[in-house]
């Protein structure tokens, strides 16, 4: 999302947009409505007519303090905090301790990663999804073995995650992650083979990539960046081996649908149809286990 800097005083055209005053190499064409100082998405926080900045929000601006009775809140209409990246920070803070717990003791692993059912057939299954161990399809996303894995999915999250929890705030950015892990653990689940297990935060993370997209389309910018990359990636999961593509393709529809639910709400039934596009993606997801699970019951 980074882009060359522009002139503060030149035309806000496609060939030189100002740069966000907090962040001079991000180019904007959006302005804060207060004190009409250029802002970037990770700065805008939607208010009852366009944008403003951190500043005028906390009624540190020049402009004096915006009204008790018309703070804004996030673009998603989330609530305005001063560590936008927070929870990103906590969420791969427990990628990583889940990751060392499991470099101290391999065979902790087998607890965790997800698994369909546990021998193959003709054996009875004692382990796996469909044995009752549900919980694999919340563990396996914040597992990892290699350190080349966890390395690219952190850094994913990181480079994702703080643009978006500062768009759509906490609450409804842990949503979208939960929520796009569990979508590509349920796809996961449903197609590939029960005795074969997987493990990692990719799913999570191309919910967010396709997050990011929505995001970026919903702002007008220059969508090309973001389609390169997910086309990059996704190139990566049709050609290399041993990549559960079902994981990155189940997060990348719930990270979207989810998305989309988030950014276009209505203002005045904001709250209605983003928790119920959550709720729906969710019941999507638990009626992909429960098929599965009697595929192999």
């Amino acid at each position: 999302m980074d882009q060359a800097p522009g002139s503060p005083q030149g035309p806000q055209d496609a060939q030189s947009l100002p740069s966000c005053y907090r962040h001079p190499g991000r180019e904007t064409g959006i302005a804060c409505t207060r004190c009409e100082r250029p802002i970037c998405p990770e700065c805008m926080i939607s208010a009852s007519v366009g944008f403003q900045c951190p500043e005028c929000v906390k009624g540190g601006s020049d402009t004096g303090p915006a009204p008790a009775a018309s703070r804004p809140r996030t673009l998603a209409g989330g609530t305005l905090t001063q560590d936008p990246r927070l929870l990103t920070k906590i969420i791969l803070a427990l990628n990583v301790l889940v990751f060392l717990a499991v470099r101290a003791r391999e065979d902790l692993v087998g607890d965790l990663f997800l698994i369909g059912e546990w021998p193959p057939a003709p054996f009875p299954a004692s382990q796996g999804v469909a044995a009752g161990e549900s919980y694999r399809l919340v563990t396996a996303m914040f597992t990892h073995q290699e350190i080349w894995h966890i390395a690219f999915n952190m850094l994913g999250l990181w480079w994702l995650g703080g643009p978006l929890e500062a768009a759509l705030g906490r609450v409804r950015f842990l949503a979208l992650y939960l929520l796009s892990g569990l979508g590509g653990s349920a796809l996961t689940y449903l197609l590939e083979d029960p005795s074969d297990a997987s493990l990692g935060a990719s799913g999570a993370i191309f919910g967010l990539l396709g997050a990011t997209a929505v995001l970026m389309r919903r702002l007008n910018y220059d969508m090309r960046p973001v389609i390169a990359l997910l086309a990059l990636n996704l190139l990566f999961t049709f050609t290399w081996s041993g990549i559960a593509w079902q994981a990155h393709v189940g997060g990348l529809v719930a990270g979207v649908v989810i998305a989309y639910g988030m950014v276009h709400a209505p203002r005045e039934r904001r709250a209605l149809v983003q928790w119920g596009t959550c709720a729906l993606v969710f019941a999507v997801i638990v009626a992909l286990v429960l098929v599965r699970t009697a595929q192999l019951a």
